[in-house]
């Protein structure tokens, strides 16, 4: 697999995703061998302090399955998804026409502050060329109280990791594609769990719990604005 370096621009990661976006779903199938449906359900099941009116922000929202899968936790729920990939959105608006879902990206968001009860991101902090400054924008949307819930790869072992690096590299040949070969990249420039939670802390993002899923493979944090 060619392993050159890909840049992390703004306008080459929305180029990448608009790229892959008809075969997301179903890449994600493979690559997880179909668990990533059963770990989002199981993420958005746990987050209970939200009441059933809430207004709920999904950030790099993708094809929208979070979005979707809060929809059916909080039927009667305000639900925004967010994402700066059209191609991406398309996608989710075809799937899911019942909700919102907006252009935006999380590094300059849309929205007044202190304007959401809950903001999901999922396998998208990693693609900002600031951390800082997304996660800035997330705890000023949020509103005092309100949960954050970060979704992305966790602190795997290294038989799990080599399994997902296999999978990965399957597609990344099979397509000929340079996104999988930034994921691959990405996953390993990231921080670990234990960085990212102090991370959430300056900007006032307080941990409450992780979950991990296949091995440590996936993680989510959940943080409360204070």
């Amino acid at each position: 697999m060619n392993h050159k370096y890909i840049e992390k621009t703004p306008e080459k990661i929305q180029h990448l995703f608009n790229l892959i976006a008809p075969h997301y779903d179903q890449n994600n199938d493979i690559i997880s061998l179909f668990l990533h449906r059963f770990v989002k359900k199981s993420i958005v099941e746990a987050i209970t302090e939200v009441t059933e009116q809430a207004k709920i922000l999904d950030l790099c929202t993708g094809t929208g399955d979070i979005a979707a899968l809060l929809k059916k936790r909080f039927p009667l729920s305000d639900i925004t998804g967010a994402d700066f990939s059209d191609e991406m959105l398309k996608v989710a608006k075809r799937k899911h026409k019942t909700i919102n879902f907006v252009n935006a990206d999380c590094l300059k968001l849309p929205f007044e502050d202190n304007s959401f009860d809950l903001v999901t991101i999922s396998f998208g902090l990693r693609n900002t060329v600031s951390f800082d400054k997304a996660l800035s924008e997330i705890s000023r949307v949020l509103k005092p109280g309100g949960i954050f819930v970060h979704l992305d790869f966790g602190d795997a072992n290294k038989h799990a990791d080599r399994v997902f690096y296999e999978l990965v590299k399957f597609i990344a040949e099979l397509q000929g594609d340079d996104c999988y070969v930034y994921l691959l990249q990405s996953k390993n420039e990231f921080p670990p769990v234990e960085k990212l939670i102090e991370l959430f802390a300056r900007h006032g993002l307080k941990y409450e719990q992780r979950r991990d899923y296949i091995f440590g493979i996936i993680s989510a944090q959940y943080c409360i604005k204070i």
